[in-house]
């Protein structure tokens, strides 16, 4: 799974919509500053419900303006700020990331997503053990959150420390049974200690969670291949890459944590004629955020 970026969710997404009008200013400050005052929040936080229907369609650029304006308009407003910080992590303006979800935290620190945020920001930067303290305080509010727990897991993939890491991600599907990507990752450390026969059922389990999946089914496809089962994997490793064409790439499989043994066998696999025929169809490259490791937020 790639290193999840959770910054715009579908739930922050939505708290923006349900955003509470702005308060009327102090009875003392005169009545047209009053509602100068309030119009300009109003528009701030129309302007922030704008950038995160923007957000949900990657459109990241026009998202942006508009977020950082938003933040102008209501200053006060934690949801405001977290949604900047977000686009600006997807844009990998990562001091301005941080100082925008520091100043949410400072006004909303009990908001776990924040946290999360901040852990994504130093993940990104590979400053791993910031990351690891972000999920841990992020998790303390949200202990539930099956994302900061994936998250989690992942910064301690990263660190090599795997049992940990296995740890998380079982505690993710233990709250989402439905959460394949942390299947997706246990299979991954599987099969770099050498157990294929625990990898191939965890990518069988992800994979029936969601037939469109396509980084558990080529693992899957590899997995069988190599060991022997080469008619299955070479038809499974077509509907992967039909579904995804990114993976195709031995770069893009490593940012998604795929290990040596795996990448080495999965570069031997891309270049069998059938799977190189299968590449060269047009196929889909969805370019729509994954639950996980990039973060992804």
């Amino acid at each position: 799974m790639p290193k999840h970026v959770r910054l715009i969710s579908l739930l922050m997404v939505c708290s923006l919509w349900s955003m509470p009008k702005a308060a009327n200013a102090q009875a003392l400050i005169p009545h047209t500053l009053q509602l100068d005052a309030t119009k300009l929040e109003k528009q701030g936080l129309s302007l922030a419900q704008e950038a995160a229907q923007l957000a949900q369609f990657q459109q990241v650029d026009l998202a942006l303006p508009r977020a950082r304006l938003a933040s102008q308009l209501a200053p006060g407003n934690d949801k405001v700020w977290l949604l900047l910080g977000g686009l600006q992590l997807q844009s990998k303006e990562f001091d301005g990331a941080i100082a925008s979800l520091k100043k949410a935290q400072s006004l909303n620190p009990k908001n776990g997503d924040i946290l999360f945020a901040l852990g994504s920001a130093n993940f990104q930067q590979k400053n791993y053990q910031a990351a690891v303290v972000n999920y841990q305080d992020g998790l303390k509010l949200k202990p539930n959150d099956p994302e900061g727990l994936f998250d989690l897991g992942n910064a301690y993939y990263l660190m090599g420390r795997l049992p940990d890491a296995i740890a998380q991600y079982d505690k993710a599907v233990s709250q989402d049974k439905k959460f394949w990507p942390a299947l997706n990752n246990i299979g991954l450390i599987n099969y770099e200690q050498g157990n294929i026969p625990e990898a191939i059922k965890r990518w069988q389990s992800a994979v029936t969670l969601d037939k469109q999946a396509a980084e558990p089914l080529l693992a899957l496809a590899v997995a069988l291949y190599t060991k022997g089962d080469r008619q299955q994997g070479l038809t499974l490793g077509e509907a992967a890459l039909r579904i995804d064409s990114r993976y195709a790439n031995l770069n893009f499989l490593k940012e998604n944590l795929w290990g040596d043994r795996l990448l080495s066998d999965t570069k031997k696999f891309l270049e069998l004629p059938r799977i190189q025929a299968a590449i060269q169809q047009p196929a889909n490259s969805s370019s729509a955020p994954t639950p996980r490791k990039q973060p992804t937020q």
